[in-house]
């Protein structure tokens, strides 16, 4: 595949993974990955983070390829403004509810320690343990994972065995909880 400035190839890949085509779609990853992770990069700062964004980007490129105009923009601006709105929504979140910096003074081991005895070590936030036993078992696994130990949420995914989608889910709604629960 060229990089051609036009976008001509990665459009002919465009309208291949619409229709389905697992070698367009190594195609397009082969072309763009690549400049996709340093987009992410330069918004997330962190590189679990910035390949999460590419990963859900190219989820959502071969799910929406279909979608794609040519008459509103180059396949590449299509692409990049893909990964972006991913990254800038990944920082978005961990903005608005970043709990670390609260929770890093507590000398909290990481390891092998289980996230209920994680929990247990945080006498000196009792605001903060209070909210999280308000949590039930689950989503309060995924939270001090996170938070704690600092795992993504692919990582929380994977040690879990639950989908990514319903780690973010949980992640997300537990987050809302104890925002306000501490609120």
């Amino acid at each position: 595949m060229t990089n051609d400035p036009v976008g001509t190839d990665l459009a002919t890949c465009l309208r291949d993974i619409a229709l389905g085509r697992a070698d367009a779609f190594r195609r397009l990853y082969e072309a763009e990955a690549g400049r996709m992770l340093g987009i992410a990069l330069r918004i997330l700062k962190r590189r679990s983070l910035a390949e999460e964004a590419v990963h859900d980007a190219f989820v959502s490129i071969w799910n929406r390829a279909a979608s794609y105009d040519a008459r509103l923009g180059s396949p590449r601006g299509w692409i990049h403004t893909i990964v972006r709105n991913r990254a800038l929504n990944i920082l978005r979140g961990e903005a608005r509810t970043e709990l670390t910096d609260s929770l890093e003074p507590l000398d909290i081991a990481s390891g092998d320690e289980n996230p209920e005895e994680a929990v247990g070590r945080l006498s000196d936030a009792e605001a903060l343990r209070h909210c999280l036993d308000r949590l039930e078992t689950a989503p309060r696994h995924a939270v001090v994972l996170a938070y704690v130990e600092g795992l993504s949420h692919g990582e929380i995914a994977e040690r879990l065995r639950i989908p990514l989608g319903t780690i973010k889910s949980r992640i997300r709604r537990s987050l809302l909880a104890l925002k306000e629960c501490l609120g």
